[in-house]
Formats: C-alpha cells, sequence, structure tokens
C-alpha cells in the first residue's frame, strides 16, 4: 500500500510539474495542427451534463483543488439526498462496476491497461467504439470538469483521478460516484433515480431494477424507461450479460432478472 501511495504521489508530482511548466500548451499546439488537417465539423450533438459540472478557469482555483481536494469535493457533494454505501445494495455496487469499469479494483485511477485495449478496439473500428474511462475519471468529471477535449483538462482529469485515490478509499470513490452520476429523467445520484422510477430506496431494490438503473448513464437521456423502455430493457441485458462475465452473478439469476416484471413509479 505504501509503494501504491508512494508511486501515485510521484505520477502526480510529474504532471503537475508538466502542467505547471506549460507542457500542455505544447500538447494542445500539437493537437490543434492535427484538427486542422482534419475535416471540418459543423454540428455537434447536444450532451447532456451531469450535476455541479462547471468550466472552471483559472490555475488559483485547479491548484487548489488538487492542494485541498476534500474540501473542493464536499462543496460539490448533494448532502440531501445522498445514500451511504452501506445502504446501496451490493448488487447494484457490482452492477456499476461490471458496466463501468471493471478493474475498478486494481488500478489507480487511471487504467493504463484499459486505456491501451481500447485504443486498439477503436483503432480496428476507426471510430470511438469503447472508452478507456474509469469510475474515478468519471467522479472527477462529473464534479468538477467540463466535456472539453482539451489536453489541459485531460492533464487535470489525470490529477484529480490520482489524487482522488490518495485521499480516498475505493469504497469512498464508488460511494460518491453513485451519488453524482446521472440517471435521466432529473435523478442525478442513486437515490433519486431509485425513486423517480421506482417510488423506492436504494436498499429494496430488486436485480431486475438495479440492471435497469446500472445501464442508464451510458446515454441516459436515449435510455430512460420513460423515453423508451425498449432500450432500456436492453441496456438491462447488457448488464445482466456483464455481471455474469465478471461473475457476480449465474446465468440462470440474470435470466430470471430479464424475466421479473418492472413496474416503473409513472404508471
Amino acid at each position: 500500500m505504501r509503494i501504491k501511495r508512494f508511486l501515485l504521489f510521484l505520477m502526480i508530482l510529474f504532471l503537475a510539474s508538466f502542467w505547471w511548466a506549460g507542457g500542455t500548451s505544447i500538447l494542445s499546439v500539437l493537437s490543434e495542427k492535427k484538427t486542422n488537417l482534419a475535416p471540418r465539423v459543423t454540428q455537434f450533438a447536444e450532451v447532456e451534463l451531469p450535476a455541479g459540472e462547471v468550466n472552471v478557469t483559472g490555475i488559483g482555483q485547479r491548484l487548489y483543488r488538487i492542494v485541498a481536494l476534500k474540501t473542493a469535493v464536499q462543496s460539490k457533494l448533494n448532502t440531501e439526498s445522498y445514500v451511504p454505501l452501506a445502504d446501496i445494495p451490493i448488487a447494484m455496487q457490482q452492477a456499476i462496476i461490471s458496466v463501468e469499469d471493471n478493474r475498478f479494483y486494481q488500478h489507480i485511477g487511471l487504467d493504463i491497461e484499459g486505456i491501451l485495449r481500447a485504443t486498439l478496439v477503436n483503432m480496428q473500428a476507426g471510430a470511438i467504439a469503447e472508452g478507456g474511462s474509469t469510475i474515478t475519471q468519471q467522479l472527477v468529471k462529473n464534479i468538477f470538469l467540463s466535456h472539453d477535449q482539451t489536453m489541459g483538462r485531460k492533464v487535470e482529469e489525470a490529477l484529480l483521478s490520482l489524487d482522488m485515490e490518495l485521499r480516498y478509499s475505493k469504497e469512498e470513490i464508488l460511494e460518491m460516484y453513485l451519488n453524482s452520476i446521472y440517471f435521466g429523467s432529473g435523478a442525478y445520484g442513486i437515490g433519486p433515480a431509485a425513486q423517480i422510477y421506482f417510488g423506492k430506496q436504494p436498499a429494496d431494490l430488486n436485480l431486475a431494477e438495479i440492471a435497469m438503473l446500472a445501464g442508464l448513464p451510458n446515454a441516459p437521456s436515449l435510455n430512460s424507461p420513460y423515453v423508451d423502455f425498449g432500450a432500456a430493457k436492453k441496456r438491462q441485458a447488457i448488464v445482466l450479460g456483464s455481471m455474469v462475465k465478471n461473475a457476480y452473478i449465474g446465468p440462470s439469476t440474470a435470466e430470471e432478472a430479464k424475466l421479473t416484471p418492472i413496474t416503473l413509479a409513472k404508471e
């Protein structure tokens, strides 16, 4: 554990030094040159932003987030609807980890193996078919950053993700993630999502409901059962299949969950 923390500290120090020395400006110029060679895109799809997301500028504010991370995090969390991890079913935790970041307990905030795998898949597909973003990185983006694809923002995301892993346990990171992720239909966090979709507390959700909720963050506005129930069921099946693949549940349990009737709160 001490070695892991020391290595994390060295990585943070390196990235911070690189960032402070203006390394991201150099990379941005290189990135801009590549962009100028590519066809220009004139229209962009509308993206639904997570709760608390801001486009923060100013080196002072960015450094403050790294140095005083816990204070910065607490100021962003919605304590009114916050649900402790102990009150979130184990199956919900497993479903999210399985479908969003199955190496969550192995990586250090940045999953190098996952990034390399996603790069190879995307190169073969000729498009963005798979992402390498971890739950820790997604949490950082949800509460602090914009969706800008600039090199500076990516370095800041890496710094904050490594810092998160130094300051918080995996359980704390997962708890914060589940309480900040957008589930669609105006539901930010597992507590509001369980109420809005099923009229329940998270602890009372069954596996079918859990798998449906875990499938929503991928594309919450499109997969919401209130928008497209068929799409929500497809995502539910993907989540259950992923849970089987990662040995969280057996095939028969997954099939039973698929056949369990879903009753929505607003029906």
